[in-house]
């Protein structure tokens, strides 16, 4: 009687995946920034 072997399980490393959230979250802060800077300029130079 012979025993039945596994096959061998290959190691493989999880895919690098983007994190969707964090990019998201610094494309917003980043453009609340640059608005903030343009009314700040805008404003600065009207007065």
């Amino acid at each position: 009687m012979s025993t039945k072997r596994k096959p061998p399980t290959i190691a493989q490393k999880p895919k690098e995946e983007v994190n969707k959230k964090a990019l998201i979250w610094v494309g917003c802060i980043f453009a609340a920034l640059v608005i903030v800077v343009t009314l700040l300029l805008v404003f600065s130079n009207g007065s």
